[in-house]
């Protein structure tokens, strides 16, 4: 009898349950999961659907209406476009500051700091592409502060976001620059901080300032709200402190 019980409730939960899809940029893909199972113990009947791609690519399928609900992009500037051009129904939202962190599956000498990538040993960096990828453009901005960017940049290899960034220097690349989010998943933490990787100085880039809006056009408003609001909670925070965002 209570099976059966059991049985019609999931039944019941299934027949109600609706879907959003959300727009995620590469650097979240590691945190966004957990994001996701946080959220279902409140709102266990809502289904999140996950695009990935790089912020700017993602911007341009939302405005050549691309059916998305919600937009978590890894800086200001594409949500705040969206918003100016009526795309966005809300303004956007600081959901998380990023971070940027070189890498490496070898060990390495950090300690002689960004100036050692100009060695003839390291022959490939992966880096984001910075037209599309915000981590690409601080990893460009922070190479020029460093005042190394013309002696190391005919050795990029260029990454559609920064998720494949991390791709390529699992597989391909002497060394490359990711974002610091993706050091905390499970299949990265075997690498160590100061022998596979370190922070790079804040100084160096502007703040990634992340942003989050709901698509004006999105079929599921009251869904996309509730996990909108929910990424802004004490319980999304901490699972975003997890993964390595300030």
């Amino acid at each position: 009898m209570l099976k059966k019980i059991f049985c019609f409730l999931l039944f019941a939960v299934f027949l109600n349950a609706s879907s959003i899809k959300v727009a995620v940029a590469a650097n979240v893909s590691f945190a966004i999961h957990d994001l996701i199972a946080a959220f279902h113990t409140k709102y266990p009947e809502v289904k999140v659907d996950v695009i990935l791609g790089s912020s700017g690519k993602l911007n341009a399928q939302i405005k050549n209406g691309a059916p998305f609900d919600i937009f978590m992009s890894a800086n200001m500037k594409y949500p705040q476009d969206l918003y100016k051009n009526g795309f966005a129904l809300n303004p956007p939202r600081l959901y998380a500051l990023g971070g940027l962190a070189i890498f490496s599956t070898k060990k390495r000498d950090f300690l002689r700091g960004l100036s050692f990538l100009k060695q003839k040993s390291i022959s490939s960096i992966a880096i984001a592409n910075p037209k599309t990828a915000p981590y690409g453009k601080a990893t460009q901005e922070a190479l020029k502060n460093a005042k190394i960017y013309d002696e190391v940049k005919s050795k990029f290899v260029y990454a559609q976001s920064i998720s494949q960034a991390v791709q390529y220097i699992v597989s391909a690349t002497d060394i490359g620059f990711i974002a610091k989010s993706s050091l905390f998943s499970s299949k990265m933490k075997r690498f160590k901080r100061y022998i596979n990787w370190i922070e790079i100085d804040k100084k160096l880039y502007t703040p990634i300032k992340q942003g989050a809006m709901i698509i004006k056009n999105s079929k599921n408003i009251k869904e996309a709200k509730e996990f909108y609001d929910f990424i802004f909670t004490k319980n999304a925070k901490k699972v975003f402190k997890r993964y390595g965002y300030l």
